[in-house]
């Protein structure tokens, strides 16, 4: 990783070299990172975080503070698979954060404002857009004009984004595409908003109270054999994920399975498999 960002950082001039290699680059420009704050309506903030770190990965590290602490999925099963379905597609989201960071006026000394409500989300980042630019004109086909050159070739060139100027296009057909609401765009003389609208189901789900999950000591390990039953080859992280717990709380309920019979590992510990006693 470390010799691929230094392959990255050749060419690129030292301003930019600061934003997006260096591991706090709010110490060289004021307001390079990202806040995060959860509101109950505009006057009451209820928790919030800030997202630092080089620009490269401030964007990873922001949808995954979202997930844990600001959203809420939708749980379903197909078949013995979980299905989380978010406020909006994570795709159209990585691409709205990819937008604020990537484009963002760095001299504002504003950092990227992400406000979390019960029934939506608002993305707003200082810059402007080229001259004479609208709305409209990012809604339908347009070149790519970045705000910061240097930093949106990095982010290129690490693979992050396209060049061609279809970021919006990307983000509004991929919530369409979901049969969500497609983001709604602000453009103000000071900087770019993002707003996502929730679904009333996403709108009931915001705002019931957060509950701390409570394991009967049966449901895992029923929904261990379950699982392992239908495919004994998996492993024990394949095992978490395709039951919905934690790598620690499977690996305490299998060994229990094991101790108490009703549970075998057959083969080498790589190409082995479960096998479920009856």
């Amino acid at each position: 990783m470390l010799e691929r960002l230094h392959l990255l950082a050749d060419g690129v001039c030292k301003r930019a070299t600061a934003l997006l290699f260096h591991a706090q680059p709010s110490r060289w420009f004021t307001g390079a990172y990202v806040k995060i704050g959860f509101f109950e309506n505009d006057a009451d903030l209820r928790y919030q975080d800030e997202v630092d770190g080089p620009l490269l990965l401030q964007v990873n590290k922001t949808i995954e503070v979202l997930q844990a602490k600001y959203l809420k999925a939708l749980i379903s099963y197909e078949g013995l698979q979980r299905v989380e379905t978010w406020p909006m597609p994570m795709a159209a989201l990585r691409e709205a954060v990819l937008n604020a960071v990537v484009h963002k006026d760095y001299s504002s000394g504003a950092p990227i404002q992400i406000s979390v409500y019960p029934d939506r989300l608002m993305i707003w980042n200082s810059g402007s857009l080229p001259s004479e630019w609208t709305v409209e004109r990012l809604l339908t086909k347009h070149p790519s004009a970045p705000f910061n050159p240097d930093v949106a070739n990095t982010f290129f060139r690490s693979g992050q984004i396209e060049s061609w100027g279809r970021g919006i296009e990307r983000m509004m057909q991929a919530c369409l595409g979901a049969g969500q609401p497609a983001p709604v765009l602000q453009v103000e003389s000071i900087g770019v908003g993002v707003t996502f609208l929730f679904a009333p189901t996403h709108v009931k789900l915001q705002m019931a109270p957060a509950e701390t999950p409570v394991e009967t000591p049966v449901e895992t390990p029923e929904k261990i054999l379950v699982a392992l039953e239908a495919r004994p080859d998996l492993t024990l992280a394949e095992l978490a994920s395709t039951i919905g717990k934690s790598l620690s709380a499977v690996e305490r309920a299998t060994a229990k399975l094991v101790k108490e019979e009703k549970l075998r590992f057959i083969g080498p510990k790589k190409g082995g498999r479960w096998e479920v006693l009856k």
